[in-house]
């Protein structure tokens, strides 16, 4: 069994990614109320459903489309208990995984700012209660760009041995501690490997420089101040209501559902948080923008290395090609993506109630990647040279 909570994104040497179009590159978007361009959005969720499902559609896609002027589109499509025959809404509680991810960024970055550690610090100079080999030339910042060559947490063999169910309980400690024992994929800083393991630390780290712990952290320095209402850091497999149930397919290609099959202390500052689409697409707008605490003239953007086509990666940062920045979220039963463009104001948001990751990029990303190209003709996100992410 495999625990990745994002798709795995190939590794190549980092280039800096271009910050800005010329002056001649004008905003392209199309009306979102058009109802040709809401047509076409429609045939590419159904396409991608169609693709992506097994004897039947994926059970539930959420999209949603905001744009400068303060319009919107948002359209759910199939079903948040597919049982029930409930309508999957916008109100719908999901599991983001590795979308997880930008707030603990976010809160390294306040620690930052507020001159409680630097982003060049070496891990060794943490005391997380589990030894990192060769910490002394490790940085936070190799962790939260997914350079420190550190073995994927999820792929050990101490796991995919195991029966994990969701009462399963897991310590990060050990969890790192099995990674780490694993062959690095290379020195640090001298490729891309995207890994949990470094998030799991981070989270650590966190909690040893606030002698508080995470879920507080993240509760105290952002939910609270950002209005956050529907987000939240979980401590047992419970879901806010109302909440979309997360399939997969079975042996007969059939759905059933695994929405709660991964435990949350496996997740833990890798993947365990829950949010609905309003909340989710004002954070990432907000986090693209570098305006949840960061340092003063820090952008986001500007930490963003290419690794393979137009893809890059830098401080919890996802670079998804022609100026959409944001995240993509996956772990049994859910993958959520959303986007934000520097060129138009845009956001998108897609949230599916399957992770399915192949054919690549997996079918949230590859949704938004069709709602990009409709809303922003010419826009080619996820435009890889290996043809994987």
């Amino acid at each position: 069994m495999s625990f990745r909570y994002i798709t795995a994104l190939a590794c190549c040497a980092a280039l800096t990614i271009p910050l800005a179009r010329s002056a001649s590159a004008a905003p392209t978007a199309v009306s979102i109320t058009d109802p040709s361009v809401q047509h076409a959005i429609i045939a590419a969720v159904e396409k991608n459903r169609a693709i992506y499902g097994g004897r039947a559609p994926v059970p539930g896609v959420l999209v949603g489309v905001w744009d400068a002027n303060g319009r919107s589109y948002v359209h759910g499509f199939g079903y948040a208990d597919v049982q029930q025959k409930r309508p999957l809404t916008i109100a719908d509680h999901f599991r983001i995984g590795s979308n997880t991810k930008t707030f603990v960024a976010s809160i390294i970055l306040q620690l930052a700012r507020e001159g409680k550690l630097r982003l060049d610090d070496p891990l060794s100079a943490f005391n997380i209660g589990v030894a990192i080999p060769n910490g002394a030339n490790i940085t936070i910042r190799q962790i939260l760009d997914m350079r420190s060559g550190l073995f994927e947490a999820y792929d050990v063999p101490e796991l995919n041995a195991m029966d994990v169910t969701g009462s399963t309980r897991f310590d990060p400690r050990q969890v790192i501690r099995w990674a780490v024992a694993q062959k690095p994929y290379f020195a640090p800083g001298k490729g891309y490997h995207y890994s949990n393991t470094g998030y799991l630390i981070a989270g650590l780290i966190i909690e040893a420089v606030t002698h508080d712990s995470l879920k507080h952290q993240i509760e105290q320095r952002l939910l609270v101040p950002f209005k956050l209402t529907q987000t939240s850091v979980p401590t047992t497999q419970a879901m806010p209501s109302p909440w979309a149930r997360g399939y997969g397919l079975d042996a007969k290609k059939q759905w059933e559902d695994v929405g709660n099959s991964t435990p949350v202390s496996l997740m833990g500052a890798a993947g365990d948080m829950i949010s609905d689409a309003n909340d989710i697409r004002r954070w990432i707008k907000l986090f693209v923008n570098a305006k949840t605490g960061e340092p003063a003239g820090f952008s986001a953007i500007a930490q963003c290395k290419t690794f393979d086509g137009n893809l890059g990666f830098g401080l919890g940062l996802a670079c998804a090609g022609d100026d959409w920045y944001g995240y993509t979220g996956g772990l049994p039963g859910y993958n959520t993506a959303e986007y934000y463009s520097t060129k138009t104001g845009t956001t998108v948001l897609v949230w599916v109630d399957v992770q399915a990751a192949t054919p690549a990029p997996g079918v949230a990303n590859a949704i938004f990647r069709a709602i990009a190209g409709i809303i922003e003709p010419g826009s080619h996100p996820f435009n890889t040279k290996s043809g994987k992410i």
